[in-house]
């Protein structure tokens, strides 16, 4: 695959402004990213702007600590398909998982899954707020509730992506799913490093540093 479209090029800071977004879609479409990851505000925004490319509009949902219900998470998602998003990254919630109620962390993904149709469910699990147990529970949750993806993190918690958690992730789904490696990748030792434990996507607010 080429080397820029493993990249979702990213800005979800609360002070993004509408320059910076369109300024991030103009820079995904000149390096040919896979996508732009922009909050749901900027979604009916950055769709505009890459018309015609084969850019994909990333959507973030239940972001950026899943605490949110079920039913806010399908509206938020329902919205941001219509709105022209291609690709939902959702956060699980969390505490659910760390309780053992993996029945609610399934039914929840299952049905945001069925909210985007056929475009892209990622799963965020918060890898640093999780054991390695827990980490292959969410992973088969996302899994089994027909999700595509399975990423590490938001970039907003108390730590970003490792090797080994891509490791471990990429070792729980196989071929079923892919796995997004997401937060403090900045470097493009790492970014290698992220592909050759499993990574098919890379969230990066760095992605033309890393090229």
């Amino acid at each position: 695959m080429k080397r820029s479209k493993y990249i979702d090029h990213t800005l979800l800071k609360a002070d993004a402004t509408k320059q910076q977004i369109v300024k991030l879609c103009e820079e995904a479409k000149e390096y040919d990213f896979a996508s732009v990851c922009v909050n749901p505000s900027w979604c009916e925004l950055a769709s505009e702007i890459l018309k015609g490319t084969d850019v994909k509009t990333c959507v973030v949902v239940g972001f950026p600590l899943g605490s949110m219900t079920t039913d806010a998470k399908v509206a938020e998602t329902k919205d941001a398909i219509e709105k022209g998003a291609d690709e939902v990254d959702m956060v699980i919630q969390v505490g659910k998982l760390k309780d053992g109620d993996d029945a609610y962390v399934t039914e929840e993904i299952r049905q945001l899954k069925q909210a985007c149709g056929d475009k892209v469910l990622k799963v965020i699990i918060e890898a640093c707020l999780l054991t390695d147990e827990e980490k292959k529970r969410a992973c088969l949750d996302a899994l089994n509730a027909g999700a595509d993806f399975v990423k590490t993190s938001t970039g907003f918690s108390t730590g970003g992506a490792t090797v080994e958690d891509v490791r471990l992730m990429k070792a729980t789904v196989g071929d079923k799913m892919q796995v997004k490696a997401a937060g403090g990748i900045r470097t493009k030792e790492q970014m290698d490093a992220m592909i050759e434990a499993g990574a098919e996507r890379i969230g990066t607010s760095n992605g033309i540093a890393l090229l």
